[in-house]
């Protein structure tokens, strides 16, 4: 799993490539946390325009993220969400409860 991030204006945009799986969530939720940690943004946006593929362990990482983004005061929200992702997401339910920004044409 590729992870690049940038932090622009206290925007944290986390981008990770490949697919979200149980064998990616481990490495990916170390790397966020710790971008969350150091970084200290005002808001977290995890960037899945570069991801096709995502289980139930990729609902957790996000989840998790969430709170953990709550904990320390900062918004989250998703970006740019595949079409196969978009799915996970929607029934899961969690455009419910997290926003889902699109900033590119799908």
């Amino acid at each position: 799993m590729k992870l690049d991030y940038t932090l622009e204006n206290g925007i944290l945009t986390v981008r990770p490539t490949g697919d979200i799986d149980h064998h990616a969530t481990v490495s990916l939720r170390e790397q966020t946390d710790r971008l969350l940690s150091e970084k200290r943004p005002k808001k977290l946006l995890l960037d899945l325009s570069k991801t096709e593929f995502m289980d139930s362990s990729g609902l957790g990482l996000i989840l998790g993220r969430y709170r953990k983004a709550g904990e320390m005061s900062c918004d989250f929200g998703l970006l740019n969400p595949t079409a196969g992702v978009m799915r996970i997401l929607t029934l899961a339910g969690v455009e419910k409860l997290i926003s889902i920004e699109r900033t590119e044409k799908s």
